[in-house]
C-alpha cells in the first residue's frame, strides 16, 4: 500500500492540564487531508484524541478506502533498550508493556513520570530517562540529563534522530521539545489501534489500507514559519501543513519511496521517522 485516500496528521500531548473547550496550543490538533480538501480538529483530552482516531478508522473502512495516520511521537527506542525492559527484541512489546502500566484519565491525569522511574529502577537505579517538574521527586529519575548513556549501553539517539538532529531524543520527558513523555503517553494507544483495531504500524510492518507511522512536523518548519499569522497555532498549523504535504506527495506517486527508505535494522526495534530524509519533497509539495 503507497497510496491513501485520505491522510491524517496527530500532533500529540502528554500535557497533564485540564483539558480546555477552547482551543488551545499543547493539546491535540488532527489535521485530515483528502480529495476534498485539508480540515483541522482540535481535542482536548488523549481520550478525546483516541476516540476521534477510532471513528476516522471505522468511517474509512466504511467508505472502503485507506488511511495513513501519522503521529508527531517516537515508535520506537534505542535498539537494546526493548529486551532489556521485557525480553523481547521488538517495539511492540515496548508498547504492550506500556499499555499494562501507563493510566490516564479523561482529566489528563497520568502516571508517566511514575512509570519512567519504575523503568529506571530496573536498570540498576541509573536507567535511560530523566526530566520532571520542580517540585516532584523521584528515587530514579533526575530532573535533568545525568544519564552517561556509554556506561549504561545504551545509545542516546535512534538512528533516525542522529539523521535528523533536530529531533529531540526519547529519553527526554520534560521541558521543550520533551517528544519522550508524548512517547510514553501515545505508545499505549498504539498498542490498542493494532491489537484491537488491525491497523499496521510502519515500519515494523507493511503498509495495509489502514496505517500508522512516525512524523516529525519540523522537516516542514520554514513552510509552517511562513503560514503563522498573529491568532494562529502552530500545532494546528503543522498537522495542516504536513497533511496537505504528504496527500500531495502520495497523489504524486513519491510516497512510495518515502515507505521504502526505513533501513532493516531499525524494522523490529527502532522505527523511522516518515520522510526523515525527504524535508524537500514535502516542502514543494505545498
Amino acid at each position: 500500500m503507497t497510496r491513501f485516500d485520505r491522510i491524517a496528521v496527530v500532533d500529540w500531548s502528554a500535557s497533564s492540564a485540564p483539558p480546555k473547550k477552547s482551543p488551545q496550543a499543547d493539546a491535540i490538533w488532527i489535521g485530515q487531508a483528502s480529495a476534498t480538501g485539508v480540515v483541522t480538529t482540535y481535542h482536548p483530552s488523549r481520550h478525546l484524541a483516541e476516540q476521534a482516531i477510532v471513528a476516522l478508522i471505522a468511517q474509512t473502512r466504511s467508505a472502503g478506502e485507506s488511511l495513513l495516520i501519522g503521529v508527531d511521537f517516537a515508535l520506537g527506542y534505542p535498539a537494546g533498550f526493548a529486551p532489556r525492559l521485557t525480553g523481547q527484541a521488538q517495539a511492540r512489546a515496548v508498547w504492550r508493556w506500556l499499555a499494562a502500566q501507563i493510566t490516564d484519565s479523561p482529566a489528563n491525569l497520568n502516571n508517566r513520570f511514575a512509570v519512567a522511574d519504575a523503568i529506571n529502577g530496573q536498570f540498576g537505579g541509573q536507567g535511560p530517562f530523566w526530566g520532571h517538574p520542580n517540585g516532584q521527586s523521584f528515587a530514579h529519575l533526575s530532573p535533568r540529563k545525568t544519564v552517561d548513556y556509554a556506561v549504561l549501553g545504551l545509545a542516546e539517539r535512534r538512528w533516525v534522530e542522529r539523521l535528523v538532529p533536530r529531533a529531540q531524543p526519547v529519553w527526554k520527558l520534560f521541558t521543550t521539545g520533551a517528544v519522550g513523555g508524548q512517547s510514553l503517553m501515545g505508545l499505549p494507544m498504539i498498542h490498542r489501534l493494532a491489537t484491537q483495531l488491525g491497523a499496521s504500524v510502519w515500519p515494523f510492518e507493511a503498509a495495509s489500507a489502514v496505517t500508522l507511522a512516525e512524523v516529525y512536523p519540523s522537516l516542514l518548519a520554514p513552510a509552517v514559519t511562513a503560514a503563522l499569522g498573529p491568532a494562529s497555532i502552530k500545532d494546528e498549523v503543522q498537522v495542516r501543513l504536513l497533511a496537505q504535504a504528504l496527500s500531495r506527495v502520495g497523489q504524486s506517486g513519491d510516497l512510495a519511496g518515502m515507505l521504502a527508505e526505513a533501513p532493516a535494522a531499525v524494522r523490529a526495534e527502532e522505527g523511522w521517522i516518515l520522510g526523515a530524509t525527504a524535508a524537500a519533497t514535502l516542502l514543494a509539495a505545498l
